[in-house]
């Protein structure tokens, strides 16, 4: 069985870079070297292969050595935010069940009954108890991934070494245009850091982190995304293309002081649908061609993509398009019945990969989600145009259903954004005694906007653009939307806060 820990042992250029964190750098023999003595420690403490360990680090050089040491014992890899609340934590261990946590100073005593390893300046402090717990996955889960919680409650998925691996490689091909892998053909050049602006935490950061080793690449790791400070990093280490999630873009649009990212010249757009507009913004204001991708956790990473080539063939033709699937992986658009779709129409995305993951945590499968032709249904929403090119339209839990006509939010988001006054938007269906639900718009001005007559304004743009059913019934104004920290938008927080005002 492959294993992702792989990634670290080769022993080339072991004074190489691994990685940035501020002023500090690791080489990759003290990364591995890191890496080795957490997994001693493990196995010591009576980790056993396929028990799950969970890691509430900030972003650093040891979370990236905590990743690849709980691999070295051979155990499951759990990332847990350390911004979330106790009852948030809490549930998650309930969940997944971890036998031991490593963490720093600051996470210490926040996993009760756990067995402890505490990460210091100078390396790991041994826990002061061995493991009791019992529980165990199947060896080959690499990692227990929460999903992002955006429309309910996350749920752990577990993610296996191969699913991992089977996905990564195809990603790659796919962005150097070629079928080769990173070690066939003639040697390449040192790669260029891989600057990842997303927390450890989420798969995201991880999967990046992995990304950047498979190809021989360090990481800078950023703690806290800002913009002035992620447009320095990129300066300082002439990052020339990086990963952002479309939250950042909006921040770095509006943010006065950062007028250049020199030298960079692609960003791939991870972790949510980002809007035609948006990207046109930013590619506008920075110079930059922006490369939309799609996957989810469940499935394990990235299954569809841009690639340079395609955006010089494509790229304002299919601007907001999320791309063409990857190596290995099909693509089809269903109705209910499950009937692949002709091209343009839309329907369900379901696809076929490599691998996906072995289901979640608390023992559900993924077999509900998989058609009886071999399909897993992602639950989004999305047509397949005559050249390919995959759109998402929505989300199946997203869609409102107004009295038996469909209402997609990013749909009506996207008219709203036409308003020069809206910074940012979301639209949520909220319960209804005569309609069952209805749409609701939450919106965020820009500073200084001139808000008189806002919602007069934004109700008329509505019903130029969309049928009128799918105009909002109200229109409130917030300082800024709910979001978690890769920057997509809790939908429940919003509901919450669209029941509490709705007349009784």
């Amino acid at each position: 069985m492959r294993a992702l820990g792989e990634l670290l042992e080769s022993r080339e250029n072991d004074d190489a870079p691994a990685v940035y964190v501020g002023d500090t750098m690791v080489s990759r023999a003290e990364l591995r070297t890191s890496a080795d003595a957490l997994g001693v420690l493990l196995r010591q403490a009576g980790v056993r292969p396929g028990q799950a360990v969970a890691a509430m680090l900030p972003n650093s050089a040891a979370t990236v050595a905590a990743l690849f040491g709980v691999w070295s014992a051979d155990a499951a890899y759990m990332p847990v935010n350390p911004r979330l609340t106790d009852a948030e934590v809490a549930r998650l261990s309930q969940a997944a069940r971890p036998v031991l946590v490593v963490t720093d100073e600051a996470g210490a005593g926040r996993f009760p009954g756990l067995p402890t390893v505490v990460a210091t300046d100078d390396g790991w402090r041994t826990p002061t108890r061995t493991v009791s717990e019992t529980h165990a996955y199947d060896p080959g889960v690499a990692l227990i991934q929460s999903t992002s919680g955006t429309t309910g409650r996350p749920k752990s998925v577990l993610l296996r070494h191969d699913t991992v691996l089977d996905l990564l490689e195809p990603v790659l091909r796919n962005l150097l245009g070629s079928r080769k892998t990173p070690t066939e053909g003639a040697p390449r050049k040192a790669p260029m850091p891989n600057l990842i602006p997303t927390s450890l935490s989420l798969w995201a950061g991880i999967y990046n982190v992995l990304f950047a080793f498979l190809v021989g690449a360090p990481v800078v790791l950023i703690d806290r995304f800002e913009p002035e400070g992620f447009a320095q990093t990129v300066k300082r280490f002439g990052i020339r293309s990086t990963v952002l999630p479309p939250a950042a873009m909006v921040m770095l649009c509006d943010a006065p002081r950062v007028t250049s990212l020199e030298p960079l010249r692609i960003v791939r757009s991870i972790s949510a649908p980002l809007s035609p507009l948006q990207a046109r913004r930013f590619r506008d204001r920075f110079g930059v061609t922006v490369l939309n991708c799609y996957g989810q956790t469940e499935i394990g990473g990235e299954i569809v993509g841009w690639n340079a080539a395609d955006a010089r063939a494509f790229g304002e033709s299919k601007l907001g398009a999320v791309g063409r699937a990857n190596p290995g992986v099909q693509v089809r658009v269903a109705d209910d019945t499950g009937k692949a779709l002709a091209a343009d129409a839309q329907g369900e995305v379901q696809v076929r990969t490599p691998s996906l993951s072995s289901g979640y945590a608390d023992g559900s499968q993924l077999h509900d989600r998989m058609t009886d032709d071999g399909w897993f249904r992602t639950g989004d929403i999305g047509h397949l145009d005559a050249d390919g090119f995959l759109w998402i339209d929505g989300r199946l839990s997203d869609m409102i259903n107004r009295g038996g006509l469909k209402v997609f939010p990013a749909e009506v988001e996207e008219v709203l954004r036409l308003n020069p006054a809206v910074a940012e938007c979301a639209v949520v269906g909220v319960a209804d005694d005569r309609l069952g639900e209805v749409p609701w718009a939450f919106v965020v001005l820009h500073p200084g906007a001139d808000a008189t007559d806002t919602d007069t304004e934004l109700d008329a743009l509505c019903r130029e653009h969309v049928a009128p059913y799918k105009v909002p019934v109200r229109f409130t104004r917030l300082d800024a939307l709910p979001r978690n920290d890769i920057g997509k938008v809790l939908s429940p927080r919003l509901v919450a806060l669209a029941e509490a005002a709705a007349p009784r």
